[in-house]
C-alpha cells in the first residue's frame, strides 16, 4: 500500500521534467475540485500538496516521489476564469504537452467536485484523456457534501455523460476519508 510520498520538484516549462525513471501517477481536474487534498489524504500528510482557498493556486506540474517507487504529479487546475487568457494557454500547452510526452504513465486520475454538472470543458478533457489512449479513473470528490441519494444521481450523470462503467468511478471525501483507501489500491494495481 503507498505510504509516504516526498516533494521533488515544480515543473513550469517542459524543458524541466525530471527523467522518467519512475512509473507515473498523474491527477487532472477543474480548480477546486480537490487534487491537493486528494493528495494529502492518500498519505495522511497535512502539507505534502499546498491547499488553497484560491482556485487557480497549483500553476506547475508537481512532482512527488512515493514509496521511491513512483512519481505522483499534480498538475494545474483548468477552468478558473480569474487567470489570464495568456497563463491558461500556458498552462493548456503544459499539461497536453506533459501527458503527450513519452513517459511510463501508469495511471490519470480525474477528480470532479460530485456537486457540479460537467461542463464543455469537463468533456472536452475525457475526451482528451480518451485520446491519448491511457488508463484512466474518475475521481467524484465531496460526496460528504450531499446526501446519499444525491450521490447516487450525480454519480448517475457523471457515468451517462462520460459513458463510464462502475470500476472507472470512485466516490470519496477528502475531508472524511472516505473512499481514499480505495484510490489506493487502485494506485497500487498498476504500479
Amino acid at each position: 500500500m503507498v505510504k509516504r510520498a516526498e516533494f521533488v520538484k515544480s515543473v513550469f516549462n517542459l524543458s524541466d521534467l525530471p527523467p522518467p525513471k519512475y512509473p507515473e501517477v498523474a491527477i487532472l481536474g477543474r480548480s477546486n475540485a480537490g487534487k491537493s487534498s486528494l493528495i494529502n489524504a492518500l498519505f495522511n500528510q497535512r502539507n505534502l500538496a499546498k491547499v488553497s482557498s484560491t482556485p487557480g493556486f497549483t500553476k506547475a506540474l508537481n512532482f512527488f516521489l512515493v514509496d521511491r517507487k513512483f512519481y505522483l504529479v499534480d498538475l494545474p487546475g483548468y477552468g478558473y476564469a480569474k487567470v489570464s487568457k495568456e497563463m491558461r494557454l500556458k498552462w493548456k500547452d503544459l499539461i497536453e504537452g506533459y501527458l503527450r510526452s513519452i513517459r511510463d504513465f501508469r495511471l490519470l486520475i480525474l477528480i470532479f467536485d460530485i456537486r457540479r454538472t460537467p461542463d464543455e470543458l469537463d468533456l472536452s478533457l475525457i475526451e482528451f484523456v480518451k485520446s491519448l489512449k491511457k488508463p484512466y479513473h474518475i475521481v467524484l470528490n465531496k460526496i460528504d457534501l450531499l446526501e446519499k441519494r444525491e450521490v447516487k444521481e450525480r454519480t448517475e450523470v457523471y457515468k451517462e455523460l462520460f459513458n463510464l462503467t462502475d470500476e472507472k468511478i470512485s466516490l470519496t471525501s477528502c475531508k472524511e476519508k472516505i473512499g481514499i483507501a480505495s484510490i489506493k489500491m487502485k494506485i497500487q494495481s498498476v504500479i
